[in-house]
């Protein structure tokens, strides 16, 4: 058993990823409570559904561009410092958001502009944190932080937007925005305390211009980032097969569609369908002390499961039968999630650690998107049911293709020393 439950080895051994740890779990849950509270700010005083979209279109492109400069920013700089020196301007974006609803009549620029910094903010401070964690953790708890993280996230999006709710209707939206700005505050105090983050020693004259080249060389460093990432297979497999894992297969569009059509209930339901694959992804994290001597067949199975999952989902009529395969998704997701970080840090050296980091996320951030917009089209061709079957037929065939097609993801393991000893592409 001591090898099937989680690994809390790093939060119990390293001072400052638990400080980082604390501080991300109160800074997401204030995040997903002013995600709930924008939307129905912005539906209260729209009645439009469209516009709540275009409140995600405005917080996800500052979000792409902000991972791409922020991947670079991580290389160049102290990591801890980029952090704090983008999550204290939150405070007071999430601030201007209490102010604005505290007005009789809350402006909706404001709404769509704060929603927009904090996308950029947190596209630039995110891949230093994902670059930190294995100079924090080491190598070898790799697994062990991306389960806690991945558990984290899980947990903050299943309380997050209940609290959020009742809040709302409570003391009101100004309280959530302003209990966001405690948290990204609270977090910008608790960064003091961990100690400094340096980048690696610049290899060469280049690198050690710093941002003196200006934009030219912001997008050559982004540049040397899709070289290594181009040349390494493995790098290559994991963006690829995450992609399968996404595209097609994002059924949340559907639920209330799904809820009625499928399974004849109305709100309740529907809240039993999202709360489900989170309570899978937990029961995955809970158990997922042996992921850290997992590898590339581990992460293949686990995109399997994802996407056979949800093929059982769309042809079940029975709503306990379901929820049991959207909690069998959720696990899988956890497992595959916690698996494809991990080895791409372990894969990845410390000096290109930011720039692969944000790749990753702007493909994390668009991958979603896109299934969620390509389950609705193949929703309106066929039926909802349909699409979600399709969708996971299509994650299990192209997981597959993927496996089938590079033979390093099917070897990759977290311990093989070859991912620190293998020639590493000159940076510029």
């Amino acid at each position: 058993m001591a090898g099937l439950v989680m690994d809390f080895t790093p939060l119990r051994e390293n001072r400052d990823f638990r400080l980082l740890y604390c501080g991300f779990l109160g800074a997401l849950l204030g995040t997903l409570m002013t995600s709930v509270a924008v939307a129905v700010q912005v539906y209260d005083a729209t009645g439009s559904p469209s516009q709540i979209g275009l409140v995600s279109l405005a917080r996800a492109l500052p979000l792409i561009v902000g991972l791409l400069i922020g991947g670079v920013l991580a290389d160049r700089f102290d990591r801890r410092a980029l952090m704090l020196v983008t999550r204290l301007p939150l405070t007071l974006v999430a601030g201007a958001l209490a102010v604005n609803a505290l007005l009789p009549d809350p402006r909706l620029w404001v709404i769509y502009g704060a929603t927009g910094l904090t996308g950029l903010f947190a596209g630039l401070g995110g891949p230093a944190m994902l670059a930190a964690i294995p100079a924090l953790v080491g190598t070898e708890r790799l697994a062990a932080a991306g389960a806690l993280t991945a558990a984290s996230t899980q947990f903050a999006a299943l309380l997050g937007p209940a609290i959020g709710g009742l809040l709302i209707a409570g003391p009101g939206v100004a309280f959530c925005y302003a209990l966001d700005a405690a948290g990204f505050l609270v977090f910008s105090a608790v960064l003091f305390f961990v100690r400094p983050l340096p980048p690696p020693k610049k290899p060469n004259p280049a690198e050690a211009d710093g941002p003196s080249n200006g934009v030219r060389q912001v997008f050559a460093s982004v540049a040397d980032g899709l070289r290594f990432v181009r040349g390494k297979r493995l790098v290559v497999a994991l963006l690829l097969i995450d992609a399968a894992a996404m595209v097609f297969t994002m059924p949340q569009a559907l639920y209330p569609v799904l809820a009625d059509q499928q399974f004849g209930g109305g709100p309740g339901v529907v809240g039993l369908l999202y709360a489900a694959p989170a309570l899978g992804a937990l029961v995955g994290a809970a158990t997922s002390g042996w992921t850290a001597r997992a590898g590339g067949h581990a992460l293949i199975g686990a995109v399997l499961l994802w996407g056979v999952s949800l093929t059982g989902f769309g042809a079940s009529s029975c709503l306990p039968l379901a929820l049991v395969f959207l909690a069998l998704a959720g696990l899988g997701d956890l497992i595959s999630e916690t698996l494809r970080s991990a080895l791409l840090q372990h894969g990845t050296p410390d000096g290109l650690r930011g720039r692969v980091s944000s790749l990753w996320l702007v493909q994390a951030t668009v991958s979603p998107a896109l299934g969620n917009a390509a389950v609705g089209f193949l929703a309106e061709l066929t039926s909802a049911r349909a699409a979600v079957i399709t969708g996971g037929l299509i994650c299990v065939g192209a997981a597959l293709t993927v496996a089938a097609a590079f033979p390093a993801l099917r070897r990759a393991t977290l311990t093989t020393p070859s991912a620190h000893t293998e020639k590493q592409p000159e940076l510029s």
